[in-house]
């Protein structure tokens, strides 16, 4: 369930903040008692609105994935719109005048579905991305290659260590990267300090 919602006072303590909010025009009452609500997610909107980079990134994005597809442009921007409000349950927004957050929760949208359904990108989705450290999660989750998109295998970060078995070794606590054969061979030709200074990615954390 997605409302928006007012902050109307807040309270910074040495554990955390208190936050208390205000969810206008509706009562939720009986959903909280019926399904014992007591934890919920919280996006801070800073008000800022989309910036031109972002535009220009989701629009080339959406060109490419309307490119792949056959579809118009305009009606692609539609259907991901929808889209991304189908998977995150944010409201409807515009590209002209949405808000800077929205803006790059949309493009990580995008960007993952240009993952999962194989749409070659014009550039570097690494050059499209607002949020690096998602599209990197994104790219080990669908076990694509974070530089080019193509299917990828899990490179570590953190080496594994002469002796120890891969298959049955928890590597939940070693940084990793998703990368294609090539790119694969690349991280460990030239060093993976070079390679991530090359391409501007880092490994992280990532359970399966």
């Amino acid at each position: 369930m997605y409302e928006f919602a007012h902050i109307t006072a807040y309270k910074p303590v040495e554990e955390g903040t208190y936050l208390q909010v205000f969810i206008p025009g509706k009562n939720l009452m009986e959903p909280l008692e019926e399904k014992h609500m007591r934890t919920c997610n919280v996006w801070l909107d800073d008000g800022r609105h989309i910036s031109a980079e972002q535009r220009k990134k989701a629009y080339a994005t959406i060109n490419d994935i309307a490119g792949f597809t056959g579809e118009m442009p305009e009606v692609m921007k539609e259907w991901l719109k929808y889209l991304h409000i189908y998977r995150t349950g944010y409201e409807y927004f515009s590209l002209s005048s949405c808000s800077m957050d929205t803006a790059r929760e949309f493009i990580n949208t995008i960007l993952d579905y240009a993952l999962e359904a194989g749409v070659p990108l014009l550039d570097f989705a690494l050059n499209r991305t607002d949020d690096i450290g998602h599209y990197l999660y994104a790219c080990l989750k669908l076990k694509k290659c974070s530089i080019c998109g193509r299917p990828g295998e899990i490179h570590h970060v953190d080496a594994i260590g002469m002796g120890n078995d891969r298959r049955t070794l928890d590597d939940s606590d070693h940084r990793k990267i998703c990368l294609c054969r090539v790119h694969h061979t690349e991280a460990h030709t030239t060093g993976f300090d070079t390679f991530s200074n090359k391409y501007k990615v880092y490994g992280i954390k990532y359970e399966e």
